[in-house]
C-alpha cells in the first residue's frame, strides 16, 4: 500500500509541473497571439497614415507638375509640355478620390479631401483658360491672363487644406505609434515572463524527471531480475499453445472419424433388429397360437402382428419406437461427426487471399438461394458493396450462412425483406445483412455463436454450427462479427473485414 501511495505521490509531482508548463505555455500562446495580431493592426494603421500622407503629397505634386507643364508650354510652344499637361491635369481627381477612399476611417479628413476638391478645379480651370490662349496662339494674353488672375486665393486655400490634413495625420501617427509600442512593450513583458516560468517549470520538471528516472531503472533492474526467463516462458508455453491447439484439431478429426467405425456398426446392427422385429413376434404369435391349439398362422406381418395379445401387441409398438428413436438419433449423430470433420478440415486449409467483387460474390449467393426466397415470399436486396482482399471460398461460406439464416428464420406471414449492405472506415469494410424475421432474444446473442447450441423455437433443421463457423472464419480473416437483433423486430449480423488482407495477418493457429 505505501509503495502504491509513493507511485502515485511521484506521478502526481511529475504532472503538476507539467501540467502548469502547459497551462502557461497555452496562454503565453494565446496571450502572444493576441498581442501579435494587435501590433500587426497598429502597425497597419500606422502605414495606413503614412500612405495617407504620401497621398496629399502625391495630390500636390500632381496639381504643381500641372501648372509647371501648363507654364512651359505657354512659354516654349512646345508639344511635349502639352502633353505633360494634358496627362498630370487628368489624374488630379483620381488622386483626390483615392485620398478620400484612403481616408475613409476619418471624417475629418474625408470633409477636408471633398473642400480641397473646388479650390483645384478653379486652378485647373485657370490652366485650362490659359492654355485656350495658347491655342489660338495668343501666348502673351494667356500669360498675361495668369498673372492678372486672382490665384492666390485658390492657391493659399489648396495649402490651407493640404496643411490641415498633414496636421491631423501627424497627430494620428504619433498616436498610432504610441499604441503599436505600447503593444510591442507588452508583448515582450509577456514572452520574457512567459520564458522565465517556462524555464523554471522546465527546470523542475527535469528534477522530478530524473529522480523519476532513477527510481524507474531500479524498478527496470528489478524487474529484469524477475523476469530473465521470461521470454523463454513465453516461447515455450506458445509452443505448447500452438501444439495443443493442433492437438486438438488432430483429436477432433480422429475422434470424430473413429467413431465414425463403431456408428457403422451401429446403423448395421439396428438395420438387422429390424428385419428380425418380423420374426420374432411371428414366433411369439404362432407360440400363443400352439398354447390353444390353433393352426399355425399363414399370413404376412400385419396378419401375424394382429394376431398378438395387447400386451405382446404393445411390446411390439414399443420395440418399434425404441427402433426409430436409435435410428433417429445414429442419423443426428452422423451429422455431427460430419460437421466435426468438416470444422476440422476448414480449420487446417490454408487461405489464400484473393481480389473480391462482393456485389459479384453476393450475386452468386442470392442466385442459388432464389427458389427458396421465391417460396418465402422474400426479396433480397443487395446495395453497393467495396470490393476486399481476401479468402474467396471462406466468404462465401460466410454470407452464404448468412443469407440462409435470413431466408429460414423469417417471421410467417410476413413478406421477407433482406438487404446486403457495406461500407468503408478505417482500412476496414462493415457488411451488414439485416432481415426482418423472427428476431434474437438479446439474452441469446452470445449463446447463437456457440458450437452445437440454438436459441428460440426449434423449428428449423440445423445442428447449431453454422454461426460458430462464420464467427470461425472471420476471426481467421482478421475481422469482427456481431449481431443487433430483438423479437419479431429482425436481425442485423454485421461482419468487418480488412479491406486488404494478406499472409501476415493470417492466424493459422486459430
Amino acid at each position: 500500500m505505501g509503495t502504491r501511495e509513493a507511485r502515485r505521490s511521484r506521478a502526481l509531482g511529475q504532472t503538476l509541473p507539467l501540467a502548469a508548463g502547459v497551462l502557461v505555455l497555452v496562454a503565453i500562446s494565446a496571450l502572444s497571439v493576441i498581442l501579435v495580431n494587435r501590433a500587426r493592426e497598429d502597425n497597419a494603421w500606422v502605414v495606413h497614415t503614412v500612405e495617407v500622407e504620401n497621398q496629399i503629397s502625391t495630390l500636390l505634386l500632381r496639381i504643381r507638375t500641372t501648372e509647371s507643364a501648363a507654364r512651359g508650354y505657354l512659354l516654349t510652344e512646345e508639344q511635349r509640355f502639352l502633353d505633360e499637361y494634358l496627362a498630370a491635369g487628368a489624374r488630379v481627381h483620381s488622386d483626390i478620390d483615392e485620398l478620400i477612399r484612403l481616408s475613409g476611417d476619418n471624417p475629418a479628413q474625408i470633409n477636408n479631401s471633398n473642400q480641397i476638391r473646388e479650390p483645384v478645379q478653379a486652378r485647373l480651370d485657370e490652366f485650362e483658360k490659359a492654355i485656350g490662349f495658347a491655342n489660338r496662339h495668343d501666348t502673351a494674353g494667356g500669360i498675361e491672363m495668369l498673372r492678372t488672375s486672382d490665384s492666390g486665393q485658390a492657391v493659399a486655400r489648396i495649402d490651407e487644406i493640404a496643411g490641415q490634413m498633414r496636421r491631423e495625420e501627424e497627430r494620428l501617427f504619433s498616436l498610432r505609434t504610441q499604441t503599436a509600442d505600447r503593444t510591442e512593450q507588452l508583448a515582450s513583458i509577456v514572452t520574457v515572463a512567459g520564458s522565465g516560468l517556462v524555464i523554471l517549470l522546465a527546470g523542475i520538471s527535469i528534477f522530478l524527471v530524473q529522480r523519476s528516472t532513477r527510481a524507474r531503472d531500479h524498478a527496470e533492474a528489478q524487474l529484469r531480475d524477475n523476469n530473465l526467463n521470461l521470454e523463454a516462458t513465453v516461447d515455450e508455453r506458445t509452443s505448447d499453445l500452438r501444439e495443443a491447439n493442433n492437438e486438438i484439431q488432430r483429436f477432433a478429426y480422429i475422434v470424430s472419424h473413429d467413431l465414425r467405425s463403431p456408428l457403422v456398426n451401429i446403423m448395421g446392427f439396428t438395420s438387422e433388429l429390424e428385419e428380425l422385429r418380423s420374426d420374432i413376434f411371428k414366433r411369439i404369435a404362432a407360440l400363443r397360437l400352439a398354447a390353444i391349439a390353433a393352426p399355425p398362422p399363414t399370413v404376412d406381418d400385419g396378419d401375424a402382428e394382429g394376431a398378438l395379445e395387447t400386451e405382446d401387441r404393445q411390446l411390439l409398438e414399443g420395440f418399434s419406437e425404441a427402433l426409430e428413436f436409435i435410428k433417429s438419433s445414429i442419423a443426428k449423430m452422423d451429422r455431427l461427426i460430419s460437421a466435426i470433420l468438416n470444422l476440422t478440415r476448414e480449420g487446417r486449409r490454408e487461405f489464400d487471399p484473393v481480389e473480391i467483387d462482393m456485389r459479384e460474390l453476393i450475386e452468386a449467393i442470392v442466385t442459388t438461394v432464389a427458389h427458396q426466397a421465391s417460396e418465402a415470399q422474400a426479396q433480397i436486396r443487395i446495395e453497393p458493396l467495396p470490393e476486399i482482399t481476401s479468402d474467396r471460398l471462406a466468404a462465401e461460406q460466410i454470407f452464404s450462412n448468412l443469407i440462409d439464416n435470413a431466408l429460414k428464420y423469417l417471421r410467417p406471414g410476413v413478406p421477407g425483406d433482406i438487404s446486403v449492405r457495406g461500407r468503408t472506415k478505417l482500412g476496414y469494410v462493415i457488411f451488414e445483412v439485416a432481415d426482418n424475421g423472427r428476431g434474437i432474444d438479446p439474452k441469446d446473442h452470445q449463446r447463437i455463436f456457440d458450437l452445437f447450441r440454438r436459441a428460440g423455437l426449434q423449428d428449423k433443421p440445423g445442428q447449431g454450427i453454422g454461426l460458430a463457423h462464420v464467427r470461425a472464419l472471420v476471426r481467421r480473416l482478421g475481422g469482427t462479427m456481431s449481431v443487433a437483433s430483438e423479437l419479431d423486430k429482425g436481425s442485423t449480423f454485421t461482419v468487418t473485414l480488412p479491406i486488404h488482407w494478406d499472409v501476415n495477418r493470417r492466424n493459422r493457429d486459430s
